[in-house]
C-alpha cells in the first residue's frame, strides 16, 4: 500500500470523526490503532478506518483532504454511509480497504 496516496476517515466507537491523508495507509492505521499518534485521534480513541479514497497525485489527495473537511457532520456521514452502511472497521476487513472511489460526495449539508 505504500506509495497510493489516500485520504481515509476513521471514527472512534462514540463517532468521533477524523479525516487524514497519506501515502502509507497500514503504517499510519498501525499508529493510529497503538495510540501511537499523539494529539486528537490518540485523546478521541479514533481507531477504526470507516471510509477510505485513493489518488494518483499527492495533489489530488490534498485538495480532496481538504475538500472533506470543509464538509458538515451530516454530508462526512452521508458519504461514509453510502460506501460503508454499518460503519465497520475496514482495517479488520482487509488492510486495502475498499477499491471504488466515488466521483463526489453527496450534494446535502
Amino acid at each position: 500500500m505504500s506509495g497510493q496516496h489516500c485520504v481515509y476517515i476513521m471514527s472512534s466507537k462514540s463517532g468521533v470523526l477524523y479525516i487524514g491523508s497519506t501515502s502509507d495507509l497500514e503504517r499510519r492505521l498501525f499508529l493510529h490503532k497503538r495510540g501511537l499518534v499523539e494529539g486528537f485521534t490518540k485523546q478521541y480513541r479514533v481507531t477504526r478506518l470507516v471510509y477510505v479514497e485513493r489518488f494518483g497525485s499527492a495533489a489530488e489527495m490534498v485538495a480532496r483532504e481538504r475538500q472533506l473537511k470543509g464538509w458538515t457532520r451530516r454530508k462526512k456521514l452521508a458519504l461514509i454511509h453510502a460506501q460503508n452502511p454499518e460503519m465497520a472497521d475496514y482495517a479488520r476487513r482487509t488492510a486495502r480497504g475498499p477499491s471504488t472511489r466515488p466521483e463526489d460526495g453527496p450534494r446535502s449539508g
